[in-house]
C-alpha cells in the first residue's frame, strides 16, 4: 500500500483496535491463477499474531489458498473532503480514511475443537451482551453438522501496513474540516472528525 510518511500508522495497539472494531475484512488470494476476494469477518488473536476465520465450503477460494501469502484488508471510517471547507480556493477534493493491510501465510484447519473455538469467539464478539444465544447451549450434533459446511482457517501474520489519512498535511485547515464533518448525521464523517481531533491533541 502506498503510505506517505505523515499518513503512516505505527502504534500497534491503535492498529489492533481498528482491526477489532472494523473486523469485516476483504481477503485476497490467487485462485485459478487470478486475483480473488472474499468478504468475511476475521478474528484477531494478538497472542498468536494471527487471524481466524472461515469460508463457506462451496466458495472454492479455499481449495488452492493453503500456504499462499494472502492479504486481508480492513477498511475503517472514510469520507469525502470538500475543498469548499478550506480558507482558500487553491485546493482540490480529497478523501480521508483509515485502512489496514495484513499479510500472512494461510493455513487450513480441520481440527474440530479449533473450528468450534473460532466460531465461539466470533459469536461472543458479535452477539449483544444481553443476547441469550450461546453456542455452548446448542446441540453438539447440530454444530458438527453445520461445521461441515465451512472451511476454517488461520492466517499467521507476517506483515502489517496501516494508513490513517486524516488531513495531517493540512494543519491550518483541519479545524474547519472537523467542523464541517461534525455538522452531519453520517457516521463515517463523525468518526473521521473524532480521529482528526485526536490527532490534533498529539
Amino acid at each position: 500500500m502506498y503510505i506517505p510518511k505523515h499518513f503512516q500508522l505505527k502504534d500497534e495497539e491503535i492498529i489492533y483496535d481498528f482491526i477489532e472494531k472494523y473486523s469485516f475484512a476483504t481477503l485476497y488470494s490467487q485462485h485459478n491463477g487470478e486475483p480473488y476476494a472474499t468478504h468475511l469477518p476475521l478474528i484477531l488473536n494478538k497472542v498468536e499474531s494471527a487471524l481466524y476465520g472461515h469460508f463457506a465450503r462451496p466458495n472454492e477460494q479455499w481449495k488452492d489458498i493453503e500456504y499462499q501469502q494472502v492479504l486481508a484488508v480492513f477498511q475503517g471510517p472514510h469520507c469525502y473532503i470538500s475543498p469548499s471547507w478550506y480558507e482558500t480556493t487553491m485546493a482540490v477534493p480529497t478523501w480521508n480514511y483509515v485502512s489496514i493491510h495484513l499479510y500472512g501465510k494461510m493455513e487450513i484447519d480441520e481440527d474440530q475443537k479449533v473450528i468450534f473455538d473460532s466460531l465461539n469467539d466470533m459469536v461472543n464478539k458479535y452477539e449483544s451482551p444481553k443476547s441469550t444465544y450461546n453456542l455452548n447451549d446448542i446441540d453438539s450434533s447440530f454444530i458438527e453438522g453445520m461445521s461441515k459446511g465451512i472451511v476454517a482457517f488461520k492466517i499467521k501474520i507476517t506483515k502489517i501496513e496501516a494508513k490513517a489519512k486524516l488531513s495531517q498535511n493540512h494543519p491550518v485547515e483541519r479545524q474547519e474540516i472537523i467542523k464541517h464533518l461534525e455538522n452531519t448525521s453520517q457516521q463515517d464523517n463523525l468518526e473521521v472528525a473524532s480521529l482528526m481531533k485526536k490527532n490534533l491533541q498529539k
